[in-house]
């Protein structure tokens, strides 16, 4: 048990720290309490989920104010934008509402498409980009082991953290043993390329399967021996000044008088 959980605390400590989304810095939005950081956030995206899609000005105002942010955390435009290829999803779906939804239709392009379609892939691509771009920012400044922190001081269920917390922080060890039986199935010249093969990689997941759960026995049963009674230790008590809160629910504040404007103007 001293190698596996020795494995084990090294992969924890290195998910605790930095993640592929994470951006080292020392900017201000670096600096802010992860709480600060995902109450603004929240805040922000129910702003602009809850402003009129016609509005459409606001949704560009909205997206310089999460780009003045980006500027001040010092997170390229690169960066940023690789990272909201994770909605590529949502825009797929975006793009066949104007042909399936039904109403009034107007051409375009020599395409008949439904005027409700057309409002409504606007409003997702609008709304779900900006949350997406509001959450990057945040994984970037904002490290995991941080986040948990932040949720944690957010009076979230305990038992939810906990659940989150042990999912990042083994994740990256179960990622690290499929990649090791990948290494040593191609070391032996084994290459998946039809369907004869696909019983090796049967196999191979029903034995990533036993060994992830006989190392959750193991790292239970060494939890428990240290004294775990289905609660973690608060070790980190995250606290913000009343500056820091300001500073972080400046944008959420900007975004909410944007979102009162589109609906009275």
């Amino acid at each position: 048990m001293g190698a596996d959980g020795g494995t084990s605390r090294s992969s924890a400590a290195e998910s605790g720290g930095a993640h592929k989304l994470y951006r080292h810095g020392h900017s201000p939005v670096h600096a802010l309490p992860p709480h600060t950081k995902l109450a603004a956030v929240f805040a922000f995206v129910v702003v602009v989920v809850s402003t009129p899609r016609e509005a459409m000005w606001a949704f560009a105002l909205y997206a310089v104010l999460l780009g003045a942010v980006a500027y001040a955390a010092r997170v390229p435009a690169g960066f940023l934008l690789k990272r909201l290829l994770i909605e590529v999803p949502f825009v797929a779906f975006a793009v066949l509402m104007p042909f399936v939804a039904e109403g009034e239709r107007v051409g375009v392009l020599g395409l008949s498409l439904s005027v409700n379609g057309l409002w409504g892939a606007w409003n997702v691509l609008a709304k779900g980009t900006l949350g997406v771009a509001a959450s990057v920012l945040l994984a970037s400044t904002t490290e995991l082991r941080e986040l948990l922190l932040g949720l944690q001081r957010l009076r979230l269920p305990p038992l939810l953290v906990q659940i989150a917390s042990f999912m990042i922080r083994y994740g990256d060890v179960i990622t690290g043993e499929m990649r090791r039986m990948r290494i040593a199935r191609e070391s032996r010249g084994f290459e998946a390329s039809g369907v004869r093969h696909w019983g090796v990689l049967a196999k191979s997941a029903g034995a990533l399967f036993i060994r992830s759960y006989e190392r959750g026995e193991r790292v239970h049963l060494a939890m428990v021996s240290r004294g775990y009674a289905g609660s973690m230790p608060v070790i980190d008590d995250v606290t913000a000044s009343r500056a820091q809160w300001s500073s972080a629910l400046a944008l959420p504040c900007a975004a909410l008088v944007v979102c009162l404007l589109g609906w009275t103007l």
